[in-house]
């Protein structure tokens, strides 16, 4: 028992102070899981883990901003990619699989499910490509959220962030979309492509020349390394031991560590881009209003054969510079600006 009042105030006050930091830490990891969980519970009850499962989703809100999924094959972008990990680690997906942060999965808040995407970590050239099946990142100022593994050969687990450049495949993309279709399992996939370059034989499957059937070359087919699981899996695993590959084993199988490409390294710049305005009057008048938050400029852009005016802030120097400035700019009431990479 405390003597008096004030040794227990005192006691509880320096507690609160010893947890403090470890609180703020866990405040970005617990707004994405709130927002994953918003997501999944619009979503309704959840899918069989593991099957195949094709996914687009209708159109939702997390944390006051809506976000619309559709079904493309055409899709980059530049921005910001963070990672999840252990405190997802065995949990459902919005796909209906279960997380494993040992796999090169990641998360997407609008591309449909399954889908490839190469991921290239612009500050250092390395790329990995991975597959999407689960909704997020939340936090503003994102593009994507990928798994541990990822991260780890991205070598962006140290910073937490990084910039990158996304790119959709679209044939593979189309070719995995098929499969999920037809209610296979598109788990591996990604493995093996970036293994090999080219997707398993397994993968031609699907809905026999429908309007999103694979497309992929018959010569890239046919010298496809064999199908993922039952003897294929034992042929992978011996061609890994006879090459000196590791890799690791998941649920009984052995999955070759993959191939990281090295692509060159070019200097980019970040800025909040706020908007974009078909006349240039608005956008100047908008870049004045933000003069206070930092420097403010408007960039003629030629858009589908007329020009847009797109009003940004910077060049901004770090991820975390150019969170500041957001943060800023949505609480003046911007709340479609992002962070771009250029």
């Amino acid at each position: 028992m405390y003597k008096n009042f004030k040794q227990f105030v005192l006691n509880h006050v320096f507690l609160l102070l010893l947890s403090l930091p470890l609180l703020l830490g866990l405040s970005a990891c617990s707004e994405i899981e709130f927002g994953s969980h918003v997501y999944k519970s619009l979503e309704g009850p959840e899918n069989t883990a593991n099957a195949g499962n094709f996914k687009v989703g209708k159109p939702y809100t997390v944390m006051g901003r809506t976000y619309y999924p559709k079904e493309t094959y055409n899709y980059s972008e530049t921005g910001i990619a963070s990672w999840y990990g252990p405190g997802f680690h065995g949990k459902r997906t919005a796909s209906g699989e279960t997380y494993s942060q040992n796999e090169l999965t990641a998360a997407h808040r609008t591309l449909q499910m399954p889908s490839l995407v190469r991921v290239t970590n612009l500050a250092n050239g390395r790329s990995v490509v991975v597959r999407v099946n689960d909704r997020g990142p939340f936090s503003k100022g994102r593009i994507m959220d990928v798994s541990e593994k990822a991260a780890r050969l991205l070598d962006m687990t140290g910073a937490g962030t990084a910039r990158v450049r996304l790119d959709l495949l679209a044939d593979e993309s189309r070719a995995l979309a098929a499969l999920a279709r037809s209610g296979t399992t598109t788990k591996g996939m990604e493995i093996a492509y970036n293994e090999k370059g080219y997707l398993p034989i397994s993968a031609r499957g699907g809905n026999n020349g429908g309007a999103n059937s694979p497309t992929l070359s018959d010569a890239a087919y046919n010298t496809a390394i064999p199908p993922i699981g039952n003897a294929g899996e034992a042929m992978m695993a011996q061609e890994a031991q006879n090459q000196a590959v590791s890799g690791h084993v998941n649920n009984g199988h052995f999955y070759p560590n993959p191939v990281v490409t090295q692509e060159p390294v070019v200097a980019t710049k970040l800025y909040v881009q706020v908007g974009a305005f078909g006349q240039s009057a608005n956008a100047e008048r908008l870049a004045q209003n933000l003069n206070h938050i930092g420097a403010s400029h408007v960039d003629p852009v030629p858009y589908n054969g007329r020009t847009l005016y797109k009003v940004r802030l910077g060049p901004l120097d770090t991820v975390q510079e150019a969170d500041s400035v957001l943060s800023k700019v949505l609480a003046s009431g911007q709340s479609d600006a992002i962070i771009v990479v250029q």
